[in-house]
């Protein structure tokens, strides 16, 4: 038996809560995960994992040797990277996520810059705006907008964006320019669900001292943010988004600014990954080229968070 193996075979199966999913996420057949992990016990003569039909848990001695396990193979992988950091470059498959309008605008324009950094680096950048299992689905990190929910994952904000009110030239010449985010309840909107738990989200205004939050009625409710900025353009309402995806439409007169006295809250962005990962190196220049990126885009704001923080979709 490989000894670290094993260890990180029973480090995957803790975390992902299945061997099935472990086997996956490792690319490694279901027997061979189950044969390190029994070959394991039998060789500390200790149950780690309990099993049923449904689930595996971890046994008190398997969470014991679980933390153990977490210290050794980061200090294994530390050693290994202390030698070859100043000979190579990171390498390897980086699983990524990051909401829908964010990667078409900021993030895959800039990545031929991210290659010529570390051309050793395979990148699977996934695009949605439905906030992803990290451990479950195997992803190293993930950028998203919107409070934090989850205190299992360490978080790094890079960012603040913030949100314009537009609507179609058709549409406000048919059904008029709204003065006040009260005139709203007169007008047809776009209106954004959670992918996750498929609750609209209301639209809030603040101008000094003012603050209003308004449910929004309309004919239609999407949860991808490229396509609900399509639907603003198709004359289908008016619609609420991110500055970045809206400014140039804006710019070009496709779209025309609703309310531009009043201000939503501005959405926080974080870059997230699991705590109980070794931030390795791949992932770690990764965070610090979002980072930079995103510290030199004029749309990130990085002001203060939200006064109130609103659930905002994991969009932007």
């Amino acid at each position: 038996m490989n000894k670290l193996q094993a260890m990180e075979v029973f480090v995957q199966v803790v975390d992902a809560g299945s061997f099935t999913r472990a086997a996956e996420m490792m690319n490694l057949p279901k027997a061979t995960v189950s044969t390190l992990v029994q070959a394991l016990e039998a060789a500390l003569s200790a149950k780690l994992l309990h099993r049923t039909t449904r689930q595996v848990t971890v046994t008190t001695d398997g969470a014991a040797y679980y933390e153990r396990c977490l210290r050794i193979l980061s200090d294994v992988r530390d050693a290994e990277e202390s030698l070859s950091r100043t000979r190579l470059s990171p390498s390897g498959r980086l699983r990524v996520d990051s909401p829908t309008g964010l990667s078409s605008e900021i993030l895959v324009p800039a990545l031929p810059d991210f290659f010529e950094r570390y051309p050793d680096i395979m990148l699977e950048l996934g695009s949605s705006d439905r906030p992803v299992d990290l451990i479950e689905e195997g992803v190293d990190c993930a950028v998203r907008g919107g409070a934090l929910g989850d205190t299992s994952l360490i978080a790094r904000r890079v960012g603040v964006v913030n949100f314009l009110t537009a609507a179609s030239p058709a549409y406000i010449a048919r059904h008029g320019m709204p003065q006040h985010p009260r005139d709203l309840d007169r007008h047809r909107c776009v209106n954004y669900f959670s992918a996750k738990t498929g609750k609209i989200y209301d639209w809030d205004f603040n101008r000094g001292d003012e603050r209003i939050e308004v449910p929004m009625r309309g004919v239609i409710a999407l949860n991808d943010s490229n396509a609900y900025v399509e639907a603003g353009l198709a004359g289908l309402g008016i619609i609420q988004m991110t500055d970045y995806l809206l400014d140039k439409h804006v710019a070009t007169g496709r779209m025309v600014q609703v309310l531009a006295d009043w201000r939503s809250d501005p959405l926080p962005i974080h870059v997230v990954y699991p705590q109980n990962r070794h931030l390795s190196a791949k992932v770690r220049v990764f965070v610090e080229w979002v980072a930079e990126l995103f510290a030199a885009n004029p749309y990130m704001h990085m002001g203060a968070v939200p006064r109130v923080p609103a659930p905002v979709p994991a969009a932007a």
